[in-house]
């Protein structure tokens, strides 16, 4: 059953982990602008594009739930005492969509994972013997070694969030749906 402590501890929990992501996307762009500036390979060129473009995806989403997550906290702490219907109305759709994104982010970072392997995979096989006496490693291989790594973060940051959520959900379909309350 919902409480709302459980409100307050899911959008505390929110805020803590978008200033991780605003944390974790800074660090990259910052790394992405070194590469590009301090190393001259083209591993590092390469590795440097998702490093900055993620980062700054991070950043994005991270600054958009921090702003939002008070506000929401607020709102469904008062809906909980004084409009219980807007939790049914408001609140579980809402949640609904959340947990749905999370299997479409998960996909797509799954995806990205994959495809940044694959990168390196074929630059390590086909693409660096041939550049093994220059010790020179391509814009590709850097490029998928960083967005894997990316995507891992993405992936692992977004699964502890995807639980969260997904209790969160579960205990306000059982408040919405017990008898003793009238929503």
């Amino acid at each position: 059953m919902l409480t709302k402590n459980d409100i307050e501890r899911y959008f505390i929990a929110e805020k803590s982990d978008a200033r991780i992501f605003i944390i974790i996307g800074i660090v990259s762009v910052v790394i992405g602008i070194l590469a590009l500036l301090i190393y001259k390979s083209q591993a590092y060129k390469g590795a440097a594009l998702p490093l900055i473009v993620i980062g700054l995806i991070q950043i994005i989403v991270g600054y958009a739930t921090l702003k939002k997550c008070d506000v929401d906290r607020v709102r469904m702490v008062y809906a909980y005492d004084m409009n219980p219907s807007e939790i049914k109305s408001y609140e579980l759709p809402r949640m609904n969509v959340v947990n749905k994104n999370f299997t479409t982010y998960r996909l797509l970072e799954i995806g990205l994972v994959i495809a940044g392997l694959m990168l390196v995979f074929y630059n390590s096989f086909f693409a660096l013997p041939k550049y093994k006496q220059a010790q020179e490693y391509s814009f590709f291989y850097g490029l998928g070694i960083a967005l894997a790594i990316e995507a891992v973060i993405l992936l692992s940051t977004n699964f502890f969030a995807e639980k969260r959520a997904a209790k969160y959900t579960t205990q306000i379909k059982s408040y919405v749906q017990a008898p003793e309350i009238a929503r």
